[in-house]
């Protein structure tokens, strides 16, 4: 009897599920696919957000191209160039804005989960927490990554010219940059935690500064010289150069360049401000 259960007692122990636990590089991705998960079913489920978030793009569209080529000729030098120019030169810039809106948006929802207690409950996971911040990054710009593409496809009856690779390149440079903007804003959220206004206060302050110092809207050529030494401490400045050389059809070009470095030393620097801001939080 005593042999027996012995025998049982060996062969469960052999028989019982071995937990295995992820880390390093594996375990990242596998919990920012799981944090993207979560997040990108919320915006599923309701659409209706998705198609509102396009009027607004839309309307510096409509609104600003056709002042853009009467003020600059279109082609922001002379030369009395055409709607097509000022679209090629123009819609880049709109998808940048757009994809900067989403992503520094990203710690206002943090801010109501903060509220309910629902972000509590996420810490209380195994979660890495820099898929945390990666995976709620890349929610809001993957929604934005659909809508610069329909944006461009829009544009094209209009004369503009959309060259695939170099575009999608350009949109995988924004995605990086964006995980950078995404951590940032998580860190504001978390340092402002129950005081909704300060939050908003600091991010309004810094973007709408940012936008119009990045030359993204109105060639910087046309500013005083303070505004075209300012840009060049904006690292926006170098998205929009890039996207624009991008999205005119070539890779080879220093803006591309300077473009990838902005996009890796603001992604870096978010990635590290937003993890330490998540740790002190726990």
């Amino acid at each position: 009897m005593t042999e027996q259960t012995t025998t049982t007692a060996t062969t469960a122990q052999h028989e019982a599920p071995r937990i295995v636990t992820r880390t390093g590089p594996g375990k990242f991705v596998t919990d920012t696919g799981a944090v993207f998960t979560r997040e990108i079913l919320l915006v599923l489920r309701d659409p209706f957000t998705l198609i509102f978030s396009l009027l607004q793009p839309l309307i510096f569209l409509g609104l600003f191209g056709p002042l853009l080529t009467g003020t600059f000729g279109g082609g922001f030098g002379g030369g009395g160039a055409s709607t097509a120019d000022t679209l090629q030169w123009f819609v880049p810039g709109v998808i940048v804005m757009i994809s900067l809106f989403g992503t520094s948006m990203t710690g206002s929802n943090l801010l109501y989960e903060i509220m309910t207690g629902s972000y509590e409950r996420v810490l209380a996971t195994p979660l890495d927490r820099s898929a945390i911040l990666v995976g709620r990054a890349l929610k809001e710009f993957a929604p934005l990554l659909v809508q610069g593409l329909i944006i461009a496809a829009v544009c094209i009856p209009f004369g503009f010219t959309f060259h695939v690779l170099p575009a999608l390149a350009g949109l995988v440079l924004l995605g990086v940059f964006g995980v950078g903007i995404g951590a940032l804003s998580h860190a504001l959220a978390l340092a402002s935690k129950n005081r909704e206004w300060l939050f908003w206060g600091v991010q309004q302050s810094l973007l709408f500064p940012l936008l119009i110092l990045s030359g993204m809207m109105l060639p910087l050529e046309a500013g005083p010289s303070w505004m075209q030494t300012a840009a060049k401490f904006n690292p926006l400045t170098y998205m929009v150069d890039a996207e624009r050389v991008l999205f005119g059809g070539t890779f080879v070009d220093p803006a591309v360049l300077w473009g990838a470095v902005a996009a890796a030393a603001t992604c870096a620097v978010g990635l590290v401000v937003g993890i330490r801001a998540t740790r002190k939080a726990v």
